[in-house]
């Protein structure tokens, strides 16, 4: 559960430096700057990811083990969840923001973990209880009303942006799922499942989506100013998220994990406050303590939670 906690403490550190990054004058001079800009974040940010794993794995001396893991089933499963939540559940999510605007989709893609749940039920057998559920309920909640801003929403095609965020649903729910179904081989550990996947995702970045996209000549002019040095510094606390997110997954399942792991929302606006001296006002913070209470109770046994307290005082326990 801390490991959980964790990967969304981190991802709401690597969203508010990423948010830096994506404010600069690089990726908001042009219409086609602002629309290229997620892609090409991404492309930087998994690449940089990939290679601080790389870093990662050498100290810890494990490059063959990560060829090894590549070459079996499992590898290539894992493989397959890269591409679905990194390219698929990513286009999705950026192409849903440009069709019916940032607030509707932050809406629709909070549902992910909510998806994943059912996903996890299906396939992995993982169950929740009652209790678990009603907290991630409420911690879906949380994410709606932290992220809804009417007058931000620019609806162009509604049919057409519901179905490309229904695809990112379903993109970063099956990533988890799928993960975790390659982290049931006892040969392949959370780590290198990892540097496979932010490898993948970064090469099917580079050869696919920015030639589609006729992105590499405007990333080769972010690559020479200050803001990719800032997407690398992202890309360290998205590469610690991401090693306490796929720890989670393999020690508590994909259902709580992605419980635990959309506490980035509330993370992200405690971080914005530290660091940017951004304002905070009593609905973002009312949100933002439902969504971590609802995911500690969705992500965690409510009984090894409240038990040690009730012994200390003297009470019976659950």
């Amino acid at each position: 559960m801390y490991a959980g906690l964790l990967a969304g403490l981190f991802w709401g550190l690597d969203t508010v430096i990423l948010g830096v990054a994506l404010a600069s004058s690089s990726f908001i001079s042009t219409e086609q700057a602002i629309f290229l800009a997620p892609f090409i974040s991404t492309f930087i940010h998994d690449f940089c990811s990939s290679l601080w794993m790389l870093l990662y794995m050498g100290i810890k001396r494990q490059y063959k083990d990560v060829l090894r893991a590549l070459k079996t089933k499992s590898g290539k499963i894992i493989v397959l969840a890269a591409l679905v939540g990194g390219p698929i559940g990513m286009t999705g999510y950026v192409l849903s923001i440009k069709y019916i605007g940032a607030a509707y989709t932050a809406i629709i893609s909070a549902l992910f973990p909510a998806v994943g749940v059912f996903l996890s039920y299906v396939f992995l057998k993982e169950k929740m209880s009652k209790i678990q559920m009603l907290g991630l309920t409420a911690s879906i909640l949380g994410v709606i009303t932290l992220g809804y801003s009417p007058g931000e929403s620019t609806i162009i095609n509604g049919w057409i942006g519901i179905l490309f965020a229904l695809m990112c649903v379903f993109g970063w729910a099956s990533e988890a799922v799928i993960i975790a179904h390659g982290l049931k081989d006892p040969t392949i550990t959370d780590e290198q499942a990892l540097q496979i996947r932010q490898g993948t995702s970064a090469i099917f970045y580079g050869i696919v989506i920015l030639p589609l996209l006729s992105g590499w000549s405007m990333m080769f002019d972010v690559l020479t100013t200050n803001t990719s040095a800032i997407i690398l510094f992202s890309a360290l606390f998205g590469t610690t998220s991401y090693l306490f997110y796929y720890k989670a997954i393999s020690k508590i399942g994909a259902s709580k994990a992605m419980a635990l792991n959309i506490t980035y929302c509330a993370w992200a606006i405690a971080f914005g406050y530290l660091l940017l001296n951004e304002t905070l006002n009593l609905k973002d913070t009312f949100s933002a303590l439902v969504i971590i209470s609802g995911s500690i109770v969705a992500g965690g046994d409510i009984k090894e939670l409240i038990n040690p307290v009730l012994k200390k005082v003297g009470l019976n326990e659950l």
